[in-house]
Formats: C-alpha cells, sequence, structure tokens
C-alpha cells in the first residue's frame, strides 16, 4: 500500500509555512526531508539558523549533520528510554525553550489542512498530485493567516 508523507517547514514568528514536501512514507523520509529543505531553502548560508523540531528529529546523525551545516537544532529531547543527541550547550539557551513553544505553529497548518483544506481523505492517486494538493493547501493556509497578522500589526 503506497502511503506519502507531507513535510513543511514555517518560519517560527508567525507560523507561515515557508517550504513544503512530499515523500514516500520509509523510516528516514522525515529527516531526509528536512536536510533537504534546510539546504533548498538557504543554499550555502553564512549566518546562524536554527530549526525546531519534535522528538521524533532527535537522533544523533541528523544532530551532527545540521551542526555541520550551520544549523542549530532545537529538537525536542527524547528522554524515554535512551540518551538525547540534544545536550546542554543547546538547551540552556532561552531561545531552545521559545522555540519549544512556537513548534506548535506548525501544527496548527498541519491540522487545518487536514480538517479544512481536504487533506485528511485526499482523493488524488500520485506523489506528484498529491504532493501539489498538500502544497496548495500550505499555502491556503499562509493566505488565511495573513490578513490577521497584517491587522495585528497595525494595531
Amino acid at each position: 500500500k503506497l502511503s506519502f508523507m507531507g513535510h513543511a517547514m514555517a518560519e517560527n514568528r508567525h507560523g507561515l509555512v515557508v517550504e513544503t514536501a512530499m515523500t514516500q512514507a520509509t523510516g528516514m523520509a522525515e529527516r531526509q526531508a528536512a536536510k533537504a529543505m534546510i539546504e533548498s531553502h538557504s543554499p550555502g548560508s553564512a549566518r546562524q539558523l536554527t530549526i525546531g523540531a519534535d522528538k521524533a528529529y532527535d537522533t544523533a546523525d541528523l544532530v551532527a549533520d545540521l551542526r555541520a551545516m550551520c544549523v542549530t537544532p532545537h529538537v525536542a529531547q527524547n528522554t524515554s528510554g535512551r540518551a538525547s543527541a540534544i545536550d546542554g550547550r543547546t538547551t540552556r539557551h532561552p531561545g531552545y525553550a521559545l522555540s519549544q513553544r512556537k513548534r506548535k505553529l506548525i501544527e496548527e497548518a498541519f491540522g487545518w489542512a487536514k480538517t479544512i483544506g481536504g487533506l485528511a481523505r485526499p482523493m488524488r492517486h500520485g506523489r506528484a498530485r498529491i504532493g501539489f494538493a498538500f502544497t496548495f493547501a500550505m499555502a491556503a493556509y499562509d493566505l488565511i493567516r495573513l490578513p490577521r497578522l497584517i491587522g495585528a500589526a497595525a494595531a
């Protein structure tokens, strides 16, 4: 049975989706898509980036790869039954706690896409078509959020 995974990268300040990807569902798809989206979003960037993510991304190889790419991994620590790849040099900064609170903004985009955007049960076949529907739903979510953000900035 074919299964696909939609991946999204959002900016931390307002939760707007800036990059999407669709992959075949495998055990490594999330981490591979994360690295690919970071590379395509900021190729050869000299400035330090931070990436917030959930416990599924707390692996030693991904954390090492992100640090090699000049990206600070603000990944939630997975402390249930194994050692976390995120150590005190990351968690001691106040920005880490802020990233963990802002992580929920991307979940709101996925929730909107499933309930209103029609992605709970997509009636499309093939990775390209489902990927287009996913990207379209995330762009629509951004367009829905923009008037509120502009109104809040004006007030």
